[in-house]
């Protein structure tokens, strides 16, 4: 065997089929069973209707859609032992860490957990409202916050808002935290859901499929990138110190954050959302208008620098200053919590569908490269 049979990062290998998502990458389209992105968005659609979509494979009427929300508020109320977990953590831990600790000890507590086509679903639906009051814990206790559980409302966007924040959001406000929600559900097979679905091809529970997934996600590499390409703006400091700071990062021949996408060759059409959405809310929050200023300046600079090569901004180039909009500071690794409060829905879909449809233990093989055969001499001999 040669080089040329690995396929570093598995890039372009198909790992199974799906009725999920699909992306045309030079053309920037992305389409949830085939609905696009922006027609779902401009739709006012809720993101329940979109785990439902996700979990059954078509859209709710209102009887179907008021029945979900049912098995997902009944998600809202977690063991009391998981917010304590939570909350004995140290407050500076990392926030993808801690719903890490929370979905091993769901893993913990279900050890007797079954796959069963007649109710994979409606643990989904529970575990997608666990999430919300999970990650809204991790939160509040970042903030130095007591314990709190979500409780419904008209929606799994203001729930999870109100239980943050302590207060009822407006209505900008929840249309961009559902907005958020839609955009970062799924995305075909990124590592993290590729972790997971390593983890329950051994059929092993869907919570550890959830805690392998986090731990993918967790890295700069994924799910960091938001708070990536913020950092990067905070540093800029000021727009007019873009044009500088972007001749320095040339000259040290830097990655620009928050630009270029494995798929993409083009405009992320995630990217362009939630710029629409950032635009809408930085009116309300100086650090964030000042940041958006600074952004936007920049796309500028390198679109016209990278854009010849396909490189483009992508959805987390504009997503943390929608999240510091919405009140969360730049904090933890918190930005990437949110994401996974998203994506766990694209997660637990990939899940099923490949246990249920296409199950086939994952055991990919490595090309041995080391020393040929040689005698091993006991330790006394050497």
């Amino acid at each position: 065997m040669t080089e040329e049979t690995i396929s570093r990062g598995l890039e372009d290998v198909n790992i199974k089929w799906t009725r999920l998502t699909t992306i045309d990458g030079e053309k920037g389209i992305l389409m949830y069973a085939g609905y696009s992105i922006e027609d779902i968005i401009n739709s006012n659609a809720l993101a329940e209707e979109i785990q439902y979509l996700f979990l059954y494979g078509k859209l709710p009427n209102k009887k179907e859609l008021e029945e979900y929300r049912m098995k997902v508020e009944e998600g809202y109320n977690v063991p009391d032992f998981i917010l304590d977990l939570i909350m004995k953590l140290p407050p500076e831990s990392d926030a993808v860490a801690m719903q890490m600790v929370a979905y091993a000890a769901l893993a913990a507590k279900e050890r007797n957990f079954k796959w069963d086509k007649s109710t994979n679903r409606d643990v989904a639906a529970k575990s997608i409202g666990m999430m919300s009051t999970i990650t809204a814990n991790v939160f509040r206790h970042i903030m130095g916050k007591g314990p709190k559980k979500v409780e419904k409302s008209e929606s799994y966007a203001k729930s999870f808002l109100r239980a943050v924040f302590d207060k009822e959001p407006t209505k900008d406000e929840v249309d961009a935290m559902n907005a958020a929600l839609i955009l970062y559900t799924d995305h075909e097979v990124p590592a993290s859901t590729t972790a997971g679905l390593v983890a329950v091809s051994t059929l092993s529970d869907i919570y550890s499929g959830v805690t392998a997934a986090l731990a993918a996600l967790k890295g700069p590499l994924h799910g960091g990138a938001a708070e990536a390409a913020i950092m990067q703006f905070e540093e800029i400091g000021d727009e007019s110190k873009v044009n500088e700071w972007f001749d320095n990062l040339l000259k040290q021949n830097k990655r620009l954050m928050g630009f270029g996408h494995r798929v993409y060759k083009t405009y992320d059409p995630r990217a362009k959302i939630f710029k629409s959405y950032a635009e809408k809310l930085i009116k309300n929050n100086k650090e964030a208008e000042k940041m958006y200023k600074i952004a936007t300046k920049l796309e500028e600079l390198g679109i016209k620098q990278y854009g010849s090569k396909g490189i483009y901004p992508n959805t987390d180039y504009y997503s943390g200053i929608v999240y510091m909009s919405l009140g969360f500071p730049l904090r933890n690794n918190m930005y990437t919590g949110l994401f996974a409060l998203s994506r766990i829905t694209g997660w637990e879909a990939h899940f099923i569908e490949y246990v249920e449809e296409q199950h086939r233990l994952i055991r990919p093989r490595a090309v041995y490269k080391g020393p040929e055969k040689r005698e091993f001499i006991p330790i006394d001999k050497r």
